[in-house]
């Protein structure tokens, strides 16, 4: 599969199975983030692979109540970093970006696996940190949720949900997003 096809394949499900999460693809995947861009290649980038059975069920204290179909990953990926290890450039804090570039890496090399590595913003971070162990400055900007597709869908997933399981949801056009030399709308 090359980046295209990796790019295209990739989708959010939410109805998973079971697969099973091995440290050869934990560092084949954490390899795969090592090698992302960054400002000044200061790789801010911190992660916390969550994957045996007690540890993952703790975690799931920190989801919030719209996802509990992430109950069933069988691995989730915290994704993490702080300013002071990157770039401050004026008022930009370089961190988020570089992290959100490494975090795309791992997905798509997911994808490649055959994988689903969904993201999610429905969590706490301060209970991640208190339930991971990662100090207080660090910012938890994602979980990523690991597992395989699942035909079956999740029933505790809503009727959108469900929907967007079947059919890709609509992307924006090309012209919604893109400007040529200058920003026109």
């Amino acid at each position: 599969m090359d980046v295209t096809q990796a790019i295209h394949k990739r989708r959010a499900y939410r109805s998973l199975k079971s697969v099973n999460i091995t440290k050869k693809v934990i560092k084949d995947l954490a390899e795969h983030a090592r090698l992302s861009c960054s400002c000044f290649n200061n790789q801010p980038w911190r992660f916390v692979f969550v994957y045996e059975p007690g540890p993952l069920k703790n975690l799931h204290a920190a989801l919030s109540k719209g996802n509990e179909w992430a109950k069933s990953a069988s691995m989730i990926i915290a994704a993490f970093s702080k300013k002071e290890d990157d770039c401050m450039i004026r008022d930009r804090e370089y961190h988020q970006f570089d992290l959100g570039i490494s975090v795309g890496f791992l997905i798509l090399r997911a994808t490649e696996l055959g994988l689903v590595a969904h993201p999610i913003a429905g969590f706490s971070p301060k209970k991640t940190r208190e339930i991971l162990g990662i100090p207080g400055e660090y910012q938890v900007i994602t979980l990523i949720i690991v597992g395989s597709r699942s035909e079956d869908i999740n029933p505790v997933l809503s009727e959108k949900q469900k929907k967007a399981e079947k059919k890709r949801p609509p992307r924006k056009s090309l012209e919604k997003f893109v400007n040529y030399n200058m920003y026109l709308r």
